[in-house]
């Protein structure tokens, strides 16, 4: 089976051996490919839908891996016991969606060693709770697929300070890595504040002048990463 960008990538940090629960598993692609690959012993893949676990169900008996993943339906973490799996994988969701999913089942948030994440938004407003709630990233990455870019994040248990509000933005291993797409990506970020900026234009409200210093804070954070990427 041949995965997009995005979905390899995600797959590409699945741990060797690992034991897995891929969170809205949708047609069940990367579930497939893993097993195909003998990169995992055991998945458990979970939909909220029964639309997509069909699909999915339906990929799993063409490859002839029923008897090694298995599909439940549920939302969120509630389809995994604690204990269950040592990975997982959310992908494709807002970032205060995976946040509410890691949230509602404590229990098992705390057994598993691995979170492969992919917000489709609100990155930075994750990564901050992430940080706040006693988790470590561990490796980012950015893909980029049809005209867009993604972000994923590996996380695990742990405690980091983080000395510098832009890492909430352009998450620190991205900076550390100099990830090949990362000069694309602070430049799209940059085009963000400054179209805030520009629909600011004529406001005199408090809250319009904070958020306007905001913006160019942000701007000049944003800007001195790039000559750290060019030198």
């Amino acid at each position: 089976m041949k995965l997009t960008p995005r979905l390899l990538n995600i797959a590409k940090f699945v741990p060797k051996n690992s034991v897995l629960a891929d969170v809205g598993t949708d047609h069940g692609y990367i579930p497939v490919y893993l097993m195909k690959n003998k990169i995992t012993e055991k998945i458990i893949a979970t939909d909220i839908n029964e639309g997509p676990l069909l699909s999915a169900q339906k990929n799993i008996k063409l490859y002839g891996l029923d008897n090694y993943i298995e599909t439940r339906l549920g939302n969120g973490l509630e389809a995994i016991q604690p204990g269950e799996v040592d990975t997982v994988i959310i992908a494709g969701m807002g970032g205060l969606l995976i946040r509410d999913i890691l949230l509602n089942h404590p229990d098992v948030t705390k057994s598993i060693k691995r979170f492969i994440l992919q917000p489709m938004v609100a990155q930075d407003e994750l990564r901050r709770w992430l940080y706040a709630n006693n988790f470590k990233i561990i490796d980012e990455k950015l893909v980029s697929e049809d005209h867009r870019i993604y972000e994923i994040i590996v996380v695990e248990h742990g405690k980091e300070v983080i000395e510098d509000e832009i890492y909430f933005e352009i998450g620190k291993k991205l900076i550390e890595n100099k990830d090949p797409h990362l000069e694309a990506f602070i430049y799209k970020h940059i085009k963000k504040q400054k179209d805030i900026i520009n629909n600011l234009v004529g406001q005199k409200t408090d809250k319009a002048k904070n958020k306007l210093k905001e913006c160019k804070e942000k701007i000049e954070k944003f800007e001195e990463v790039l000559r750290w990427l060019k030198n």
